[in-house]
């Protein structure tokens, strides 16, 4: 029965989810909820549940609040518009460079861990470049998408910090395994850039588009950050080394571990705060901007917790994946990780991040751990086979938002990017798998 229900639970909590027709917040509450009082559990115990589950997450919403409100404010500042601006330039309009450079553009852009800002400042700079060039926006696209994907493995980022909520463990805990695989990943998709480039040049030349070069002057790029008066209001050019320094030690702390990841930001936001924006009143309307994704993230993330409490330590969950096991073949059991994290980006075709981390990552740890498996080998098969499809899911809001700014078609874009992303995914599942991490 337990497992039945178990099943009806997450079943329903997917299916709302896939079709957006509740937030994921009332998803993740009033479902589980539901269920354990069908289940037979009483209130108390249910606010047992509730408890046990908050608190396995409390640390994850802390860091996310934080971090999304100090990169926000390292956004207003203008720290990253000089090194895009840069790399624009350094470009000079050669097709295949132009593709190289992009990838370092979007994961410079992506360092807030937010799709929605990497788009919006990448595409808008960038566009006018590809156009000039007549590279096809679907590439720009894909490179900037890829890469975003690559550094969304932040623990400041939803996929990490998700997988840290399920497995009840800080975020920057398993951030640093990582990073060797972030490096790699980044230079194999400079040199899938350059390929993808030579592709590109290779139909322009055909279409008889190619154009001349020389003049590097022509391709300079504005970047926007919000409306124009205003990005220059906020922008704090003199800060810049400052606020490149701050960012540095507080990625160093994270990867030492020297303090609690929310306490970092929070004394991170603070400094970052009373130096560029000394102004009482300009620090209240550069939390009040950027508080909504905060709150936003640090809601889902409560009501996760409230939805792993209830199925972890009602049981329900450990029932639902013995019977699965039952029924499943047995040579593939131990091997269940790594087969979900192959079929990670196909999967964020149907099912959303949250569905994703929220109801099958705790599903295949409950099948695959009792086998002597670690559950954070199996976090991160599941994590690094998904991740690097986020930005083809059509449930990627971010998604939507870089189509609107790039000016092309969704269908299109997935027919287009769909099996080079999953190609990619699958090479990056083998690199961490070379590397140790399952």
């Amino acid at each position: 029965m337990l497992s039945i229900i178990a099943f009806i639970i997450i079943a329903t909590i997917v299916a709302l989810l896939i079709t957006q027709k509740v937030h994921p917040v009332i998803a993740l509450t009033i479902v589980p909820v539901a269920g354990a009082l069908i289940a037979g559990f009483g209130f108390e115990e249910i606010s047992d549940f509730f408890s046990e589950g908050i608190a396995s997450v409390l640390p994850v919403v802390i860091m996310f609040i934080f971090a999304i409100l100090f990169f926000g404010i390292m956004q207003d500042s203008g720290m990253f518009n000089p090194l895009i601006h840069n790399m624009v330039k350094i470009s000079r309009g050669n097709v295949i460079l132009v593709a190289m450079v992009t990838v370092i553009i979007g994961g410079l852009a992506h360092l807030d861990g937010a799709g929605a800002s990497t788009f919006l400042i990448t595409i808008p700079a960038l566009l006018p470049l590809y156009r000039k060039l007549n590279m096809s926006p679907y590439l720009l696209v894909l490179l900037i998408g890829l890469s975003a994907s690559i550094i969304n493995m932040v623990p400041w980022a939803g996929p990490l910090g998700r997988t840290a909520a399920v497995l009840g463990v800080d975020a920057a805990e398993l951030w640093p395994p990582l990073i060797p695989l972030q490096i790699i990943s980044i230079i194999l998709l400079i040199g899938f850039a350059a390929f993808l480039g030579w592709m590109e040049k290779k139909r322009i030349e055909k279409e008889g588009l190619l154009i001349n070069t020389d003049n590097a002057g022509m391709f300079e790029s504005n970047i926007n950050t919000g409306s124009e008066s205003e990005g220059k209001n906020l922008e704090r050019p003199k800060l810049l080394w400052f606020n490149l320094l701050l960012v540095l030690i507080v990625i160093i702390s994270l990867v030492t571990n020297i303090l609690p990841a929310g306490l970092i930001f929070m004394i991170a936001l603070c400094i970052g705060m009373l130096v560029n924006y000394p102004d009482a009143e300009v620090q209240k309307d550069r939390l009040a901007s950027h508080a909504p994704n905060a709150l936003m993230m640090g809601s889902i993330i409560l009501a996760a917790g409230t939805f792993l409490g209830i199925m972890d330590n009602s049981g329900m969950l450990e029932s639902l994946a013995e019977d699965m096991v039952s029924v499943l073949p047995a040579f593939i059991v131990p091997y269940l990780h790594y087969v979900v994290g192959a079929f990670g980006v196909p999967l964020d075709m149907v099912l959303n991040t949250d569905a994703y981390y929220f109801a099958l990552l705790p599903i295949v740890e409950g099948i695959v751990s009792p086998l002597g498996v670690e559950s954070v080998e199996i976090a991160y098969s599941l994590l690094i086979g998904n991740i690097i499809g986020t930005f083809v899911s059509p449930f990627s809001p971010a998604l939507w938002l870089a189509v609107g700014l790039a000016g092309i078609e969704m269908g299109r874009y997935i027919k287009y990017a769909f099996f080079w992303i999953w190609g990619f995914s699958l090479v990056i599942l083998l690199v961490g798998f070379l590397l140790g991490l399952y």
